[in-house]
């Protein structure tokens, strides 16, 4: 119903963000992702989903259209609510949901506070069909050409002494946001940098 909202930023915090728009004020609920990527003051645009129960009508506000369609398919989820899936996407960015989803990654959204091996397995299996049918598929640079700087770079990582998992992590992190990662060594330089 509502697609998007541009105003002046009046008040933010992790929870939530105030919008004036024309004298008017929106209350939108945002994931840590999203407040991360906030400007302290001025115009902001945030894209919404206006979630209607019987006792209330709650708008919510992402800094992207990825974000947003990650949460309209989460909340789609059976046992998965807005508030779980503002948690979820608040732990991890989409893209990280998208690859944890699309690799059987249940330990991984068990990370999640509140979300056990169950609510993980569910997600998997409701998601993972409706992601490739989106054309949501794991970061191409993780999945192709890059596949072997990731893995040799993992490896060195538990050799190092750290957590598969938090390497794992950190490392799709810098190659989704990063162009081009040209050497293993850089990539394990920037991998330690961000842990």
């Amino acid at each position: 119903m509502i697609a998007h909202i541009q105003g002046i930023l009046e008040e933010k915090n992790p929870a939530y963000t105030i919008i004036d728009v024309n004298g008017v004020g929106y209350r939108l609920f945002i994931t840590v992702n999203t407040y991360s990527k906030l400007p302290k003051k001025g115009k902001i645009r945030l894209f919404t989903h206006l979630h209607v129960r019987e006792d209330a009508q709650i708008l919510y506000g992402f800094s992207n259209e990825e974000e947003r369609l990650m949460f309209k398919n989460l909340i789609n989820v059976s046992g998965v609510g807005a508030t779980t899936a503002m948690l979820i996407l608040s732990s991890l960015t989409p893209r990280e949901v998208a690859s944890a989803i699309m690799q059987d990654d249940v330990a991984t959204l068990k990370t999640i506070k509140g979300i056990g091996g169950k609510s993980a397995q569910r997600i998997i299996i409701d998601l993972k069909d409706k992601l490739k049918k989106q054309n949501y598929t794991i970061d191409n640079k993780i999945a192709s050409k890059d596949n072997t700087i990731k893995n040799e770079a993992l490896s060195a990582m538990v050799v190092l002494g750290i957590d598969k998992k938090k390497a794992d992590l950190a490392i799709d992190k810098i190659l989704s946001n990063e162009d081009n990662i040209i050497s293993v060594e850089e990539l394990i330089k920037r991998t330690l940098k961000s842990l």
